[in-house]
């Protein structure tokens, strides 16, 4: 039986509250960019309340599966960033309880959404669309709101320009206006010029009334002749005129039938059906190409009879001389014969081409309805995905709100979008094999998540930066120094002569080990990759140098913890080979370019070591020269 305890509910709680807030955000920022797109189509046409909130409803319900994603990514991120800079996740831990199993409810829910997604995409968008794309193909249909602007031409009322100089807002009165009447034609336009005029739309808002004042009418007539020197024209001049203009303002809703074959209206039924019907016909109209292009356009000789082509086949000709036999023609017949080859072959390529096209066209037909197929698993899948990423994320940033999360969950989409449009545009044009295209995000995404909630769940320090800027340093060879100072309790004080003879053995090893080695001098290439052992004189030194240290901290005496600070920190591996492993050694040593870099990094920390106990030898005399002193004032 499934039990639910109380931290399910508390960590669902939480991740519901902040899911359902970044949702609502998500899907605004994604409709903003969806009008954005199609705002020229909306604005200016006087379109009805009821006819743009059932056109915002439509796309919003189609942009659900595409904001989903990104606020899982979101929500998960900043659920668990709360959890951990609020100690939570700490907590649970403590208590025994692995990230996984906090991850455990979140995960049940996160497949509810996905299941959700699916849904929207399989059934509720494929009607969403099919209203959508009606009312964008209407909205774009319908003739925008009649209002004439002062001082520019006006060009919405298909076939005349119309220009006003200027107009009486309060009683619609257009003054100094000029017409550009081309309805019958560029050639034969009609030009009117009155003083003033105004424009009324009819009742049924499918014609405009124009009453002009006080004007002139220009009209080119056609010619009888064929001379364009000389075009007659009529002109009339009006104390008053009025013309009957086609302007449909109403909104008419097209016929909803032309979206049937869109690969947007269809479910992953109907989609397999049409993909296998289109390539049945595909398969069909190939094998047709096949039957005529043997049997008509690569027939040897073009006219033969049967028999003759038979013939022809069992001769015992080899080749046929065809520039001799041309050479034997007329000019005429020569000419006849390349005006013929000519128009052979263009209608042969025109032939063909049209053919190409056709099932090029059909191609791609096809490959729009096996992306849309893969596209509802792989977009519903993705949700999965980002939260293996945002959660594992928020645990190892732990910083919750709207900072950092929103920063990351942006860079995040970013490349996910980038990598998903890219796929999709290499499977549109039949670059990549089709299921590439459509599912390289998630192959991308998944191992990140996969790492990433391996590194939460072993509470790794990935995302740290310190962590790398601390191997930085060591790569290239920068240390901290010593700051030792007075303790404020000291149990017990050292034993300066003994440390006096500790720090002249310790003089002795470094000598010993400076002489033997040579370090100054540069290390022989190839002897250098083969001994991957640990140097135990070094470490031993170091061991030793390090004691003393911890020995001489208890010391009172301000200028002897002054002087220990002196002592260089060592590095007892960055003289030898790279790795522990041998075989990695002799590969990088037979990799030039590489082989030689950690070559001259070698021998540079050769170098640095020989300085280290050259300081270690003299802050070695110093102290004993001090401990001398202390001695002898006690």
């Amino acid at each position: 039986m499934l039990r639910i305890k109380k931290l399910d509910i508390f960590i669902i709680r939480s991740f519901i509250l902040l899911f359902l807030g970044t949702f609502f955000i998500c899907l605004f920022i994604f409709m903003m960019q969806f009008l954005w797109r199609y705002v020229d189509d909306l604005v200016g046409k006087g379109l009805a309340i009821s006819v743009l909130s059932e056109f915002f409803f439509y796309a919003t319900l189609t942009l659900v599966p595409t904001a989903l994603p990104l606020a899982v990514l979101l929500a998960s991120l900043m659920t668990f960033g709360n959890f951990g800079e609020r100690y939570e996740l700490l907590a649970i831990k403590a208590a025994g309880i692995s990230l996984m199993r906090v991850m455990r409810p979140l995960m049940i829910f996160t497949v509810l959404i996905c299941c959700t997604s699916f849904y929207f995409q399989n059934v509720i968008a494929p009607k969403a669309q099919v209203k959508l794309w009606t009312l964008l193909i209407s909205m774009k249909q319908k003739s925008p709101e009649l209002e004439i602007p002062e001082g520019v031409f006006y060009d919405e009322i298909e076939g005349y320009n119309l220009y006003v100089k200027h107009k009486n807002k309060d009683t619609g009165v257009l003054y100094n206006i000029m017409i550009y009447n081309f309805s019958d034609g560029f050639d034969n336009a009609h030009i009117i010029v009155a003083d003033s005029g105004k424009l009324e739309m009819t009742a049924d808002k499918k014609h405009l009334n124009l009453h002009l004042y006080s004007g002139e009418m220009f009209e080119n007539l056609k010619s009888q002749s064929g001379s364009v020197e000389n075009v007659p024209y009529r002109r009339e001049s009006f104390r008053e005129k009025h013309s009957i203009i086609e302007f449909n303002a109403n909104f008419n809703m097209v016929d909803e039938s032309f979206m049937n074959n869109q690969y947007q209206s269809k479910n992953m039924i109907q989609l397999q059906s049409s993909v296998d019907s289109m390539t049945h016909i595909v398969d069909s109209i190939g094998h047709t190409f096949y039957k005529e292009a043997k049997t008509s356009t690569y027939r040897p000789v073009a006219g033969l009879t049967k028999e003759d082509t038979l013939k022809i086949r069992k001769s015992k000709l080899t080749a046929i001389n065809t520039d001799k036999i041309f050479n034997n023609y007329s000019l005429s017949d020569k000419q006849r014969v390349i005006a013929s080859a000519l128009s052979n072959s263009q209608n042969i390529g025109n032939d063909w081409k049209f053919k190409s096209l056709n099932t090029a066209e059909t191609d791609e037909r096809i490959r729009k309805h096996e992306m849309e197929w893969h596209k509802k698993i792989a977009l519903s899948f993705s949700c999965l995905i980002f939260f293996f990423i945002g959660a594992p994320l928020g645990g190892i940033i732990r910083k919750g709100g709207l900072g950092m999360p929103v920063v990351v969950s942006v860079l995040i989409f970013i490349i996910y979008y980038i990598i998903d449009t890219t796929g999709y545009k290499m499977a549109r044009d039949a670059k990549w094999i089709l299921w590439t295209g459509m599912w390289i995000s998630s192959f991308i995404l998944a191992p990140v998540g996969i790492f990433f909630t391996y590194k939460s769940n072993n509470d790794s320090v990935v995302l740290n930066a310190d962590t790398y800027i601390n191997w930085i340093r060591k790569v290239i060879g920068i240390r901290d120094t010593r700051h030792l100072s007075k303790k404020e309790v000291i149990i017990q004080d050292p034993d300066y002569e003994e440390e006096s003879e500790n720090l002249n053995l310790l003089y002795n090893e470094c000598e010993e080990y400076v002489s033997k080695n040579r370090l100054k001098r540069a290390p022989n290439y190839f002897t250098t990759w083969k001994n991957n052992e640990k140097d135990e004189e070094v470490i031993a030194i170091n061991e030793h140098l390090e004691r003393i240290i911890e020995d001489l901290a208890n010391s009172k005496d301000a200028k002897i913890l002054g002087t220990l600070n002196n002592f260089p920190i060592m590095s007892v591996h960055a003289h030898r080979c790279p790795f522990n492993i041998q075989a990695l050694n002799t590969a990088t040593g037979v990799l030039l370019p590489i082989g030689i870099i950690y070559y001259f990094r070698i021998w540079a920390f050769r170098i640095r070591l020989y300085k280290d106990l050259k300081l270690i030898n003299k802050v070695s005399r110093d102290l004993q020269d001090m401990i001398r002193k202390q001695l002898a004032n006690n």
